[in-house]
């Protein structure tokens, strides 16, 4: 068995898509909207065989969860890319274009060389070797 896809509600999935298909070099499929206009989504892939859907529908209510403090339900998820050098330059990269981090690169208790991104609508992303 594996993750086929992990979803996102958005309130602009096309500023999503354009931060993964920038940092985590993901590629899009074209944009399905339902007919009643009320739905849309895009599904990214990534190298791995792995997919992340971005969806929107205005009726979706914003999360009260504050993205600085941890919470029950899916908290992160992480995206590895290949070696400790991406993990530090791929996190300057986004420091620098204003994306705010929230942990450092390090070595963590359990082994993990990472960093922890929030993405523009504010998800957790840890990048890991």
């Amino acid at each position: 068995m594996k993750i086929e896809h992990v979803a996102i509600w958005s309130k602009d999935i096309e500023t999503l898509k354009q931060f993964y298909e920038t940092y985590f070099c993901a590629t899009s499929n074209n944009k399905y909207t339902n007919k009643t206009g009320e739905f849309e989504s895009y599904f990214l892939s990534f190298n791995s065989g792995a997919r992340l859907e971005l969806m929107r529908m205005s009726s979706i209510p914003e999360t009260t969860n504050d993205p600085h403090k941890q919470f029950t339900g899916l908290i992160h998820f992480a995206i590895s890319v290949g070696s400790e050098e991406r993990v530090e330059e791929l996190t300057e990269e986004l420091k620098r274009a204003g994306h705010e981090i929230i942990g450092d690169p390090r070595r963590t208790g359990d082994g993990y060389y990472e960093s922890v991104v929030l993405d523009p609508e504010d998800n957790r992303i840890e990048i890991t070797v």
